[in-house]
């Protein structure tokens, strides 16, 4: 036998619009904190990489055998294969302060991006597949700037930015916001949806 229903108290609905709200906030917050820690990862990977690389003056075939030796040793983590491992590089290379306690003097204005409020870089708070989009197709570094900032204001999926860049959205709309505030997507944005679909798990990026 089912319980009668009781009477629904008086803002009731309201309460749990609000639960409903702060739960997704929070969902939002945590996936968005595995994300920069994945990209912060795939930075510091390109950085020693590189680093050995000068060091030892190994050539471009060390990428394909820690792809290989990777794969072997780690084979329930994906996101290292020899075309991410050589983005990373490229990472590192486009960003070499990125997570730096200091900027370095002299530095090509792309690698100065902004810090946000919370300490981390603009570059952190972007999804993997939407640095990856950027670093290949936008290398004016303003005009990357106002993606990255639109990317994070508007909740743009990585299909969104493609067509933006295609289009040529940063010469319509002008140049970067200069009082960025950043603010956390909202849960219902595209943004939101796609990094919540594809939590901290080292996926590739789609090619485009």
């Amino acid at each position: 036998m089912s319980e009668p229903q009781l009477p629904v108290p008086a803002g009731f609905p309201n309460l749990l619009k609000e639960i409903k709200a702060r739960i997704q906030q929070a969902q939002t917050r945590a996936i968005l904190a595995a994300n920069a820690e994945l990209v912060r990862l795939y930075w510091d990977i390109g950085c020693l990489i590189d680093q050995r690389q000068r060091q030892e003056g190994w050539g471009a075939a060390v990428i394909p055998r820690l792809a290989r030796e990777l794969r072997n040793e780690m084979p329930e983590v994906k996101g290292f294969s020899e075309r991410n491992i050589k983005l990373m590089v490229q990472f590192a290379h486009e960003y070499p302060d990125a997570f730096a306690p200091s900027p370095v003097i002299g530095q090509p204005p792309v690698a100065q991006l902004p810090a946000l409020p919370n300490g981390q870089q603009l570059v952190a708070q972007i999804p993997w597949a939407h640095n990856v989009l950027l670093i290949q197709r936008v290398k004016e570094p303003a005009s990357r700037l106002w993606y990255m900032q639109q990317t994070l204001a508007n909740g743009w999926s990585r299909n969104v930015l493609l067509i933006m860049i295609k289009s040529g959205a940063h010469r319509r709309q002008g140049r970067a916001i200069t009082n960025f505030e950043q603010r956390l997507p909202a849960p219902q944005s595209d943004l939101a949806r796609q990094t919540l679909k594809d939590p901290y798990i080292f996926n590739e990026p789609t090619k485009s």
